[in-house]
């Protein structure tokens, strides 16, 4: 136990910094981002915790998710006065959380970590029902569309996105980063059965950035559009150049990794991504 561990224990001043895994169902909630009338996750999360510590806490998130969007690999940070145990942290607040939310874990950290600016990467995927009729028990929880789909030219595409340079061209118009510029490291992108999976690794993401680079990579695969047309977008740095931004429904926050300093559990692949192999 380190020193403001302790400190807390004994009624001292210094605040403990709590570290959380989560997983939820975007489709029950408005988004992660606090809202006043309570609905987004953060909202629910924060009152949950609260319960849990006798006090309000106020948490910082490794990616702020829309509406529709899931995720299977969040993190979260916030600072408690009060002492609790991890593991009341973790059943405490799952007992005060709607359906559709879970903790998965809870962890005490170093007072520098920091879900957000401490985050070395993200891993995003997207998973795409392609068939023609539309999911019945999927539905909300996967991507669709119905036509047939080239694999090859897509995996062509997805070439021209990898690197660091500005993505203005698949970034939203009310996205509030200071830069267009993103390192986007590696994409993925697989057949299984009737889905296809999209797998995006970068630093960060711009606002709506996956759901709009899908849904230029699925322009290429229904052959409205050729593999070079993505660099092409690219250059124009135009937003009205590129492809509809794509449903939120299939979109995942697989995983966020850390400095190993920080020993954070390994995120468990859970919820419907248990449903589909990853990618070969």
């Amino acid at each position: 136990m380190n020193a403001s561990e302790v400190a807390a224990m004994e009624g001292g001043a210094t605040s403990t910094r709590i570290a959380l895994g989560i997983e939820y169902d975007g489709r029950n909630f408005c988004g992660w981002q606090t809202q006043p009338n309570g609905c987004a996750l953060q909202n629910h999360l924060e009152r949950a915790l609260a319960g849990v510590h006798g006090a309000q806490v106020q948490t910082i998130t490794a990616g702020r998710t829309d509406a529709g969007v899931h995720a299977v690999g969040q993190v979260v940070h916030f600072d408690a006065q009060n002492f609790r145990p991890e593991h009341a942290w973790l059943f405490g607040t799952n007992a005060r959380l709607p359906v559709g939310m879970s903790v998965l874990w809870a962890k005490l950290v170093a007072a520098d970590f920091h879900a957000r600016f401490g985050a070395l990467e993200r891993t995003y995927r997207y998973v795409l029902l392609n068939q023609p009729v539309r999911p019945a028990l999927l539905a909300g929880r996967v991507g669709w569309i119905h036509g047939d789909l080239n694999l090859d030219e897509m995996v062509d595409a997805a070439r021209w996105l990898v690197g660091e340079q500005d993505f203005s061209a698949f970034r939203a118009a009310e996205c509030q980063a200071r830069t267009p510029v993103r390192d986007l490291r590696a994409v993925k992108i697989w057949r299984h059965g009737a889905c296809v999976q999209f797998e995006f690794r970068a630093n960060a993401f711009l606002h709506h950035q996956v759901r709009n680079m899908v849904g230029a990579l699925v322009w290429v695969g229904l052959r409205r559009r050729p593999p070079e047309w993505i660099g092409e977008v690219l250059q124009t740095r135009d937003r009205t150049r590129a492809a509809a931004t794509f449903a939120a429904d299939g979109l995942y926050l697989a995983d966020v990794r850390y400095d190993e300093r920080f020993a954070l559990p390994a995120q468990p692949d859970q919820g419907p991504l248990a449903l589909f192999p990853a990618a070969p």
